[in-house]
């Protein structure tokens, strides 16, 4: 996780800042690759130990693409995010919020720093600051599309498409999450109304049997 934040530093500074330093560029190439190899080097021996390698890299998608495809390496957090989860005993209504959270922000993130980087001096392109590719990939996300902003290049619309993707998946997480816990607390009212009208059901059968032990104790009682 802390790899891929450095990298994900390492990554935006050459493409939020083009004006900066030849060193500071040449610097941040260098920790990208180091990333890399390690990225490289960790898959490489989990995978040469796993017991059923096919089923490690079906389940372990999010590493391949990191090894693989550069600009997604960051996505490794989204992947120990959701280990965490994994360990963890609690609700996955819990770690909602916090999991669409860090995945919008690292989607939005990556995506706008990889379309600015694909489009930036294109021919006929209309994204070439961080902040129209922070807009752009912020709208996209959201399935608005004003089109003010576009992607003319092949690659940026590679990312543009699996952008609109990740919205529509990002806002089905939110939607089951909400009538998950709208459907939790129709249960609880209906549970609670349940065990109020079984202790109701209960002292009227009680009261019924007191009554009776009142009646028959008359009923023996001489005069």
């Amino acid at each position: 996780m802390v790899l891929a934040l450095v990298f994900l530093v390492a990554y935006a500074i050459p493409i939020v800042a083009p004006g900066a330093p030849a060193g500071l560029r040449a610097l941040c190439r260098l920790v990208q690759d180091i990333v890399w190899v390690v990225f490289a080097a960790d898959y490489a021996i989990r995978l040469a130990i796993a017991e059923h390698r096919l089923r490690f890299v079906r389940q372990n998608l999010i590493d391949l693409a990191a090894v693989t495809m550069p600009a997604l390496r960051p996505l490794r957090l989204v992947s120990a995010l959701m280990l965490i989860h994994q360990q963890g005993g609690q609700k996955l209504r819990g770690h909602v919020a916090t999991y669409v959270l860090v995945s919008t922000t690292l989607v939005i993130s990556i995506s706008g720093l990889a379309v600015l980087d694909a489009e930036r001096g294109a021919s006929g392109g209309n994204i070439s600051t961080w902040q129209d590719a922070l807009w752009w990939a912020f709208v996209t996300v959201t399935t608005v599309g004003y089109g003010d902003f576009y992607p003319v290049t092949y690659e940026g619309r590679l990312f543009a498409l699996g952008l609109m993707l990740c919205g529509i998946a990002l806002l089905g997480i939110v939607t089951a999450s909400l009538s998950s816990w709208l459907l939790e607390k129709v249960a609880d009212s209906t549970d609670q109304a349940q065990v109020a009208t079984a202790k109701d059901i209960s002292a009227l059968a009680q009261t019924i049997e007191d009554l009776r032990a009142e009646v028959r104790q008359l009923r023996q009682t001489p005069g």
